[in-house]
């Protein structure tokens, strides 16, 4: 029962969180795009008003004018919608869910002894501490240099260095799963932070100096546009670290930092080619060399390129003798299942498997995804998931924690091909 109950909390706030998270990027996508999109009117009357650019659309049967004022409008109105809720929820919901996740069980989501040897206990402290600093040290860096004239060409340089060094770090402390979300939560903090700590407070205290009959300071302006801009770049690279976790071949590689790293510059090229593209500028290169780094990864991490022998260890597993004990069957491998018996594969999932995935499970408090592997007939009802898992993925044992060995997966890839899962 707990298990249920564990799975609909992890579907509602992946849920919920999926839900803010699209709010929060669309609001964010359509501004970025609004902003690029003005022209400077015509209308006197407008000018006269104050307004800096607008823009005429058309949508949903219906037809929209949005203005920017250059600074503000020389009334404030009563009612202003604010933007922030999506971001806050956005943020909350995420670190609720990597809570629920990986902190309640760090010591099986966020450590792989074979990176880092660290306890549960330290490794989600560690987790907890990479968000915060990494705001810190962002914070710093723009409060420090980009206020400086002329000073936000250096900033944005040394953001991206600190980007670099982060992920390096997180990919040599966690687990590669666990790594890759890491990296995505802390930028994610960084932008959700911005507009808790600086874009929001500039506004407010922008309309408080106007209703107050005072010019507003532009430099609230400034701070607001620069995170603004980060926030934008930030977008497609938690995209994609947020969805990694479902496809190992990324975070399992030898070298996953620079894969995390080369995924993340080509989803800042794309959408540097969009915020051009909004201003009327269709500059090929950035998409192009976007797609260049996506097939460089794609094609680097491709079983021709890091040559995996895996015929010969199938044949190795073929040969491969099953100790008895521990309830292993030992009875010889039928006809059609390619020469491995029942027998080899209960031996591996009882020596790789079992201790997550067993009533009393001794790594983790529940069964892992509620899947049970402790009889012959709970093995055959989720074969399919055991090859796909363990065979093709190589995503579990989760940070091979067990230890199971690429024979050992050959095993289970080999048995289940000859269609032997109900032998």
């Amino acid at each position: 029962m707990e298990a249920y109950i564990f799975d609909w909390l992890n579907l509602l706030l992946r849920w919920l969180h999926v839900i803010t998270a699209i709010a929060w990027i669309g609001s964010s996508f359509y501004f970025v795009w609004l902003d690029n999109s003005l022209v400077k009117p015509t209308d006197p009357e407008l000018q006269e008003k104050g307004v800096g650019g607008e823009l005429w659309a058309v949508h949903g049967g219906g037809f929209y004018n949005p203005q920017k004022y250059l600074l503000a409008p020389k009334a404030v109105p009563e009612h202003l919608h604010w933007f922030y809720w999506e971001s806050y929820s956005t943020w909350l919901s995420g670190f609720a869910l990597f809570s629920l996740l990986y902190l309640f069980n760090a010591n099986v989501f966020l450590v792989d002894k074979n990176v880092f040897d660290m306890s549960g206990s330290m490794a989600g402290g560690t987790a907890i501490a990479f968000l915060v600093f990494n705001w810190l040290i962002y914070d710093a860096i723009c409060s420090s240099i980009g206020d400086r004239p002329n000073g936000e060409r250096l900033a944005n340089i040394l953001v991206g260095l600190q980007v670099v060094v982060s992920v390096w770090a997180a990919c040599h402390l966690f687990s590669g799963r666990a790594a890759f979300l890491i990296s995505g939560a802390s930028l994610a903090t960084i932008m959700s932070a911005n507009v808790l700590v600086w874009i929001i407070p500039g506004q407010r205290k922008m309309v408080a100096a106007m209703r107050a009959g005072q010019a507003p300071d532009p430099i609230h302006g400034k701070r607001g546009k620069q995170r603004s801009v980060h926030n934008t770049y930030f977008t497609l690279p938690v995209l994609f670290a947020m969805l990694s976790n479902h496809y190992s071949m990324t975070y399992a590689a030898p070298h996953n930092w620079v894969v995390l790293l080369m995924i993340m510059a080509a989803g800042a090229l794309i959408r540097q080619f969009f915020v051009l593209r909004h201003k009327g500028v269709n500059n090929w290169w950035y998409p192009g060399v976007a797609v260049a780094l996506l097939l460089a990864v794609a094609i680097g991490l491709s079983p021709m390129m890091r040559g995996k022998p895996v015929p010969a260890a199938l044949h190795h597993a073929a040969e491969a003798k099953p100790v008895a004990g521990d309830g292993a069957e030992t009875e010889p491998a039928p006809a059609g299942t390619g020469g491995v018996s029942f027998a080899q594969v209960q031996q591996v999932i009882q020596a790789r498997c079992i201790q997550c995935h067993a009533e009393k499970s001794t790594l983790m408090p529940v069964p892992g995804k509620g899947v049970l592997l402790d009889s012959r007939e709970h093995i055959a009802q989720h074969a399919q998931q055991i090859y796909q898992q363990a065979y093709v993925a190589k995503s579990m044992p989760l940070g091979n924690m067990t230890h199971i060995t690429d024979e050992e997966r050959a095993v289970i890839g080999k048995w289940f091909e000859a269609g032997a899962a109900t032998n």
